[in-house]
């Protein structure tokens, strides 16, 4: 078997053997036995555990990106290319189960090595749902200066639009992208236990209670508390 084809069987059951056990608790001979080769071997093509397990890592995390990027980069105004791509990440985790366990789960509770790695793929995602956030405030017509950030953002007390609704920058998109991933992880494991729902609704749920919101802002409806 080719040199590619044999490392990327071993990373198979790699992902596999990690998300069902946990990094401390997978042994290198379990591994190597379900590949059908010998443990030198494991470490010939990856060299530890450790660095195994970021070679599942870096290709789970690589087709994860693939996935959202390939949906959000397809066309469309703004809000269509982030539906596309919350819809693709949401089939993606239903789809590989054992690569979002690994991902969000195993490598959290490791080195800094790990943990540099997943931060990369959040950082990826986090400025792709950015720019899309960015691009919807534009379109609205209520956009800052590009870069800036508006003291007040979405709240009362922000720029002056003349009545037009409220003015958002760089920030705001920033902070509107943070809530939308940090949502969507956690509605990740929310969809194990509800497998009755599909990517598709759980993308389209979550970007009326977030897109949806945003643009009412935008409108410039806000909420505030009753003794501010």
């Amino acid at each position: 078997m080719p040199r590619r084809e044999r490392e990327q069987q071993i990373i198979d059951v790699g992902v596999r053997v990690f998300a069902k056990r946990g990094y401390h608790a997978a042994s290198v001979d379990e591994i190597a036995e379900l590949a059908g080769i010998s443990k030198p071997m494991v470490y010939l093509y990856l060299d530890s555990k450790e660095g195994l397990f970021l070679a599942c890592l870096r290709r789970e995390s690589d087709r994860l990106v693939a996935a959202f990027q390939g949906a959000a980069r397809a066309g469309g105004a703004p809000e269509e290319r982030l539906y596309a791509g919350l819809a693709a990440f949401f089939a993606f985790v239903a789809a590989h189960r054992d690569s979002w366990v690994l991902l969000h789960r195993q490598a959290a509770e490791l080195g800094v090595t790990i943990a540099a790695a997943v931060a990369e793929v959040r950082r990826v995602v986090m400025a792709e749902v950015a720019g899309l956030v960015g691009d919807g405030i534009t379109d609205s017509g209520h956009g800052s200066v590009p870069g800036e950030s508006v003291p007040g953002g979405s709240v009362p007390g922000g720029a002056d639009t003349g009545g037009r609704g409220a003015l958002l920058g760089a920030e705001d998109a920033d902070f509107v992208a943070h809530a939308l991933v940090g949502a969507a992880d956690t509605l990740a494991d929310w969809m194990k236990r509800h497998p009755g729902q599909s990517p598709d609704g759980i993308a389209l749920r979550l970007m009326n209670m977030v897109w949806v919101g945003m643009r009412h802002v935008l409108d410039g409806e806000v909420w505030t508390p009753p003794d501010a």
